[in-house]
């Protein structure tokens, strides 16, 4: 009677359904989990792609703030090619890193996020409006916008070929017989024919086996023909590993934007200074022009990120030519008569800005 009483008292419990809040919140913690990191990102392409990252956002130019200094933005472009977005909190000594974070939203934006910020002793807990957390995202979609995606996830299937071709050969190169053979001997005791197995047993690239001529007899073979050693080391080139590991190795660098001519062995100057090109001015600048515009919402002062003027080394000559155009052009329109303002909207028809 009391139990039924007290259960009467009892606040009715309310659960969520299945296509409810707790649902999506399953959906983007699993999204978070599983897609932030991969295996493939210990292979020495995703990191060679990642330095190439860091080093540009450590050199590019920062305009109208302080607190993105180059260990920042190389912590920043670190984050991002990972994780695919990068949080820190906005404190009056700068930014602060955040290990892993929850957010909450409205219409689909961040309002509130309770970050984990890293110390030398364990980690701490903060809490903190959209407002005072500086969230850089790349690769986003329309199911989660305020999860970023790296691109190992978005390339997750060549991610895992090239992992596990790595890994293979790896196991393979550690655990295979190479350079192991099988040499026939004549024949002698048994016991000193098992005495000789268990000597060269486990020595790579030694005899690994010793057979005698009775036992090849035995075998169906001539023991007076053929008598020559065995090759153990297993035969990579018929499971086209090699091929196989510069396709996964190319697609990986072509998500990460570097052309993968760029790491051929035979590469020219030309060819370098292209894919240069391409990752500055296709990847990393946009990337850059998405975090000066989340700085300037969230520091409250214009922010202007270049990456292209510190890598221009990739277009020297051409920008020499460009300029001697310009002043020759400059030149000629003075000669010409033309007005400087009639000049100007002659070089904006030819996307020159200023």
């Amino acid at each position: 009677m009391l139990n039924w009483i007290r259960s009467k008292l009892l606040p009715p419990e309310t659960r969520s359904s299945g296509s409810g809040y707790t649902a999506q919140i399953m959906a983007a913690r699993d999204s978070y989990i599983s897609g932030r990191r991969g295996v493939a990102e210990l292979t020495a392409t995703v990191q060679s792609c990642i330095s190439l990252w860091e080093g540009g956002f450590a050199m590019a130019d920062v305009e109208g703030t302080d607190v993105l200094n180059r260990h920042t933005m190389a912590i920043i472009a670190r984050s991002i090619a990972l994780a695919g977005e990068s949080v820190f909190l906005i404190t009056d000594r700068g930014l602060v890193p955040a290990t892993d974070w929850d957010v909450t939203t409205r219409d689909g934006r961040p309002r509130a996020y309770r970050l984990s910020i890293p110390e030398a002793g364990g980690g701490r807990t903060a809490t903190a409006l959209a407002a005072e957390v500086l969230h850089l995202r790349i690769g986003t979609d329309a199911l989660t916008p305020w999860i970023g995606t790296a691109p190992l996830r978005r390339s997750s299937l060549t991610g895992a070929l090239l992992h596990s071709v790595e890994s293979a050969l790896a196991e393979t190169f550690e655990n295979a017989p190479l350079g192991s053979q099988i040499v026939p001997l004549p024949d002698s005791g048994a016991d000193d024919m098992s005495n000789m197995r268990d000597e060269f047993k486990g020595r790579r690239g030694s005899t690994l086996v010793i057979e005698g001529v009775a036992q090849a007899t035995a075998a169906g073979m001539n023991p007076q023909i053929g008598q020559k050693p065995d090759q153990l080391s297993p035969d990579l080139s018929k499971s086209m590993t090699a091929e196989t590991l510069k396709a996964a190795s190319a697609g990986i660098l072509m998500a990460y934007g570097v052309l993968p001519s760029m790491l051929n062995p035979n590469a020219t100057g030309p060819v370098v200074r292209e894919a240069q090109r391409q990752l500055g001015v296709w990847t990393l600048q946009p990337i850059a022009e998405l975090l000066a515009e989340e700085a300037t919402g969230k520091l409250g002062s214009p922010v202007k990120i270049d990456v292209t003027r510190p890598l221009q080394a990739f277009d020297a000559g051409g920008r020499a030519r460009a300029l001697s155009a310009i002043v020759r052009s400059m030149a000629d329109a003075k000669e010409a008569g033309i007005e400087p303002a009639a000049f100007a909207g002659a070089m904006r028809m030819v996307d020159w800005k200023e």
